[in-house]
């Protein structure tokens, strides 16, 4: 099972990075001439990421389940996500309103072709080399984008982390909570057990993501940030029981068992 897997997965893994690198050539091409999204780079933008869906679903097996979008309101706010694949980037994009703000690392948007083909969608940078520096800049870039009504995207521990690992969540999200005024939306997710970062293999099952409901403005800081933690890390670990309720492939340890035994007791009943 793991050897035919991981033939799937290199397969996988030769189509989306080749039509990833073609399509932000493509993109890019058109913000150098426009420097602005235009119909076209968005349209590219909606077919790489279906396009991407799709192969998942039929080249490694991993289906796509989103719930709660429903409990977005209506304009700008700042969608909270966990970061366990890149397949997270898939589930949220169609729930931005087409008005997405992803916060980006600095070294992702100083590739050629690729860092202008995100500049033009309206993708926030953030230099994290200088630490807590970086953060005015950000907050100047991001209250500019709330103003024309974009959802602002931000994954609160700055990087792709492994199913139940210890939580790390950086200032930069209470900082922006508190200047752009926006609710915020928790996503909750499982991907990291089927898509894992630097993974060599994919593993077939349902990856599902779940938009929480609203954390409204004017909380204290301290106050929202346990706030946001405890329902994104306690609903990601229902998320990893249900997947696990429905049959896994991919091999688990006793000492992961025992992990998300202990986050589900920590979470308690919903």
């Amino acid at each position: 099972m793991a050897a035919i897997q991981a033939v799937r997965t290199a397969i996988f893994y030769v189509l989306f990075i080749g039509q990833t690198a073609v399509l932000a050539f493509i993109v890019g091409l058109i913000a150098i001439v426009w420097r602005r999204k235009t119909a076209v780079s968005w349209a590219i933008a909606q077919y790489w990421r279906n396009s991407n869906v799709f192969l998942l679903r039929w080249v490694v097996g991993i289906k796509t389940s989103v719930e709660g979008g429903e409990a977005i309101p209506l304009g700008p706010c700042i969608i909270a996500a966990k970061h366990q694949s890149d397949w997270d980037i898939f589930a949220i994009l169609p729930y931005t309103d087409d008005k997405p703000a992803y916060i980006a690392k600095r070294e992702l948007i100083d590739i050629p072709f690729f860092g202008w083909a995100a500049q033009s969608i309206d993708t926030i940078s953030i230099d994290r080399k200088l630490g807590a520096g970086a953060i005015p800049a950000m907050l100047a870039d991001a209250k500019e984008k709330v103003s024309r009504g974009c959802r602002i995207v931000i994954y609160p521990e700055g990087t792709r982390k492994a199913p139940l690992a210890d939580p790390d969540y950086r200032q930069g999200i209470t900082r922006m909570y508190q200047a752009l005024g926006v609710p915020v939306i928790p996503v909750a997710l499982n991907s990291g057990l089927f898509w894992g970062r630097n993974s060599l293999v994919c593993w077939p099952g349902t990856a599902r993501a779940k938009f929480l409901a609203p954390i409204q403005p004017g909380l204290p800081a301290d106050e929202f940030m346990t706030r946001l933690k405890t329902v994104i890390e306690g609903e990601s670990a229902r998320l990893i029981a249900r997947a696990l309720e429905e049959g896994l492939a991919r091999p688990l340890s006793a000492q992961f068992r025992a992990r998300l035994d202990a986050a589900l007791q920590a979470a308690g009943p919903r």
